[in-house]
């Protein structure tokens, strides 16, 4: 398999007055292209810090970061931002949906950052909002659905330019098992199709979900094992 993201003992140090706190001391991992893999650990455990960094909204304090070939490592600002736009899609516990925005332009929005026509950008974001199942809801504003809706939403807006991989922070975090349920068929699907996830969670149930699992503490890696008990859902979108 071919390597999508490469980490050599990436670490992550912040200093608050007189004291350095280390939220990530070392890690080395390798995630494939088409992989699912859960991020797991405790509060505290650096499993947050290291999905800034894998997002490119922080930089490492040390150690080396390729992502699709591409080392992230030490870039700007400006340069980190063109990355996510390109490469990765966000799906967060707590949706970040522009509330005055319908679905369709939600979805749309990080089209308008890569500079393609209105026309095309609608065209792209009604496809995808179909894909997840909400062609009822193209026109409504995140004020107008139900939190799974809005999930959905994300969803088709984290894969809306292709990115080479899907981050999830706690994507179930804000909603009810039943709609967790049907969240995380959603994402099983995704996967199905080839694309790369990453999820965080501190949820066992949804860890399951993965075919790989990375447990961390104290800034390190404690264990990574392939997940031989994997929990399916298998839900149709049609059937949501």
């Amino acid at each position: 398999m071919e390597p999508l993201i490469i980490i050599k003992d990436l670490g992550r140090k912040y200093v608050i007055g007189t004291e350095v706190i280390h939220a990530l001391k070392s890690v080395t991992l390798t995630v494939n292209k088409g992989e699912f893999v859960a991020l797991m650990g405790p509060s505290g455990s650096g499993k947050s810090t290291l999905m800034n960094l894998l997002g490119c909204l922080d930089t490492p304090t040390k150690g080396e970061y390729i992502l699709n070939g591409i080392n992230v490592s030490h870039m700007s600002d400006s340069q980190l931002a063109d990355v996510r736009n390109k490469e990765i899609g966000f799906v967060f516990q707590t949706f970040n949906l522009l509330p005055r925005s319908s679905a369709l332009d939600n979805v749309a929005l990080p089209l308008i950052y890569a500079g393609v026509k209105k026309k095309d950008r609608d065209e792209r974001a009604t496809k995808a909002l179909v894909n997840v199942g909400l062609e009822h809801r193209v026109h409504h504003k995140p004020n107008e659905l139900s939190g799974g809706q809005r999930q959905r939403v994300a969803v088709a807006r984290a894969l809306i330019n292709n990115p080479s991989i899907i981050l999830a922070d706690e994507p179930t975090g804000n909603l009810d098992t039943k709609t967790s349920i049907e969240i995380m068929g959603l994402i099983e699907d995704i996967h199905a199709k080839g694309n790369t996830i990453i999820i965080v969670t501190h949820e066992e149930d949804i860890a399951q979900h993965a075919h790989r699992i990375v447990r961390m503490r104290d800034g390190l890696i404690e264990e990574d094992y392939q997940n031989t008990d994997i929990k399916t859902v298998r839900i149709k979108l049609q059937e949501l």
